[in-house]
């Protein structure tokens, strides 16, 4: 905030409270003119005004609310930039209660720290915590129900672009991941033909039955020398390589989608994506039991 916003509150704060403030004294007590007459002259639906002074409880209550907010403000952040004599803020109070609760429940994830992921995932108290630990963390991106969306992976499936083994699960929540696939336009040809030729290829390699067409043919026998640089990572086979997280291309599983304009997309733009790393947001016990809920998502349905 800067210091012309600090002060603009500072006035405001000070103007809004010194006008109540004015409107107590000026209203505490009336002339002798004034309570001579009886109403104020103000009628409605037959109900006349009385022309009477605030009553003594009621002021007193006004005057107990300025003082309340006047010792408000000078402990606690409200006057600008001012940060309050408790020196109070709300994120150090959301920290001290996230720091309340984990003490409380550490000694639980400590336990289930010591059964390997293999077997903790097949307990369903685990799998309970793992879900509420899944779904402040990981949902957001993933879905509730962990499905993914376009650009996220699917985590009930056993297609896994980084690999579906406990540590690699365990890895990809510690440290998250980034993967990218360049622009591939300018290695394969450099025109519409060419993207459009790859995209046949890419698509026909889960869809053998496009080969059939003799003009689809064509254009995947064009592409498939070109197919070599992209080999690189997907592999000469397009089934992919986890330790690149390059995806498998011959099965029915696509981040992004398998329409053609799809993959022509990814061709002529490439594609990135991050997983931001969970190592400084949940402890390693934490981070133990989410690796086992999502193991056992996709064993789930076995």
């Amino acid at each position: 905030m800067s210091d012309f916003w600090s002060w603009y509150i500072i006035i405001i704060t000070l103007i809004v409270l010194g006008g109540c403030a004015g409107l107590l004294i000026w209203n505490r007590n009336i002339s002798p003119e004034e309570a001579a007459k009886k109403t104020t002259g103000h009628v409605f639906d037959g109900i006349e005004e009385k022309n009477m002074p605030l009553p003594k409880w009621w002021l007193y209550l006004f005057i107990i609310t300025l003082i309340f907010s006047g010792i408000y403000l000078a402990l606690y952040p409200g006057f600008g930039k001012y940060p309050g004599l408790l020196g109070w803020t709300q994120e150090g109070q959301w920290q001290k209660e996230v720091d309340f609760v984990h003490k409380q429940t550490q000694p639980i994830f400590e336990q289930y720290a010591q059964v390997p992921i293999e077997e903790l995932w097949q307990h369903q108290e685990v799998m309970e915590v793992g879900a509420r630990l899944f779904a402040n963390n990981c949902a957001t991106c993933h879905g509730g129900n962990a499905s993914g969306a376009r650009g996220y992976p699917n985590l009930t499936d056993e297609d896994w672009l980084y690999g579906g083994e406990p540590e690699n699960i365990r890895t990809t929540i510690t440290n998250g991941r980034r993967g990218m696939m360049p622009p591939m336009i300018a290695a394969i040809g450099n025109t519409d033909e060419a993207a459009r030729d790859m995209a046949l290829y890419v698509q026909s390699l889960s869809r053998p039955a496009m080969r059939d067409d003799p003009a689809k043919l064509e254009a995947i026998e064009r592409a498939a020398p070109r197919f070599a640089v992209c080999a690189a990572c997907h592999g000469a086979d397009g089934s992919g390589n986890q330790m690149l997280g390059a995806p498998n291309l011959t099965d029915n599983v696509w981040l992004y989608g398998s329409s053609l304009a799809d993959i022509e997309e990814g061709i002529r733009k490439g594609r990135s994506g991050e997983m931001p790393k969970f190592d400084k947001l949940l402890s390693p016990e934490r981070i133990h039991v989410l690796s086992a809920y999502v193991y056992g998502l996709s064993k789930q349905k076995k």
